[in-house]
């Protein structure tokens, strides 16, 4: 990896606030937590800020948290008590947000900052057994309204240039994400989904977008997202690396109770 070029990450990010749950969820993420815990490694450098796209928030114009101190957003229900006290008390990067959204403007696809927005679980989850220190700042991303792979492509394609500028970018979401099927019952689907996925990956960067632009056509696609949100994070983090070479740094295929998922890299590992 060059010391002036990041890769970017697609994550996969769990279920809820699972980080502050070991009691509950005894070792289910066992090698999430590994995989997530090892990302500072591959990079070999603390980058400036981290820009996260996450699953959890939508826009009518794509948006950007642009607080310099975000608030918490626990956006899930039916857990554990202590997790509505959680606190990831990461900066925000206001410039950083300033920035990406000149970006996307330039582009022709319209930002706006939202200055209130705090950290939701699909930010926090994933961000925490990366730096549990909460020292590297973040801003996020949302989604825009319609999901349309090409929409969120072109984002990522305008957001390239901060991989040069320190800045990495995380889409986080889910490789399957079907609530009723989070279980045995969803194992095949996920399975078949997941290795579409996976040799998605290996093909050339030319196929592999125009692949990934038909995700719809993949094997049991809708049974692996009913509604494509907890993917579409994967489209922006694609189009920020398009030509970079894609590996698979988390895979497992016995997530509760038989799931197949995984994260994927865009772009080389610090060496060593």
């Amino acid at each position: 990896m060059s010391s002036t070029l990041l890769p970017t990450y697609f994550l996969s990010h769990g279920g809820g606030p699972w980080p502050f749950m070991k009691e509950q969820v005894g070792g289910t993420y066992d090698q999430l937590e590994a995989s997530l815990r090892d990302i500072p490694r591959q990079l070999g450098v603390t980058p400036k800020a981290v820009l996260v796209v996450t699953a959890h928030w939508e826009g009518r114009d794509f948006l950007l948290s642009a607080g310099a101190k975000p608030p918490m957003i626990y956006d899930y229900s039916g857990f554990p008590p202590h997790t509505y006290q959680i606190h990831y008390d990461a900066p925000g990067a206001p410039e950083l947000a300033a920035r990406a959204k000149a970006l996307l403007d330039g582009a022709g696809l319209p930002a706006q900052l939202d200055h209130e927005r705090g950290f939701d679980h699909g930010t926090f989850s994933a961000m925490y057994p990366v730096y549990p220190r909460a020292d590297v700042a973040i801003v996020q991303l949302s989604l825009k309204h319609g999901l349309d792979p090409l929409t969120h492509l072109r984002a990522g394609r305008a957001l390239a240039a901060l991989r040069a500028e320190g800045v990495l970018i995380v889409g986080s979401g889910l490789s399957f994400h079907n609530l009723r099927a989070f279980n045995a019952s969803g194992a095949a689907a996920s399975h078949a989904f997941d290795q579409w996925l996976r040799e998605s990956m290996a093909l050339p960067p030319g196929q592999r977008t125009a692949r990934l632009m038909e995700w719809e056509s993949a094997p049991a696609a809708r049974v692996a997202h009913p509604r494509e949100e907890h993917l579409l994070p994967l489209m922006v983090v694609l189009g920020a690396a398009e030509q970079e070479a894609a590996t698979v740094p988390y895979h497992e295929d016995k997530f509760f109770g038989g799931l197949a998922v995984s994260s994927f890299r865009f772009g080389a590992a610090a060496p060593g």
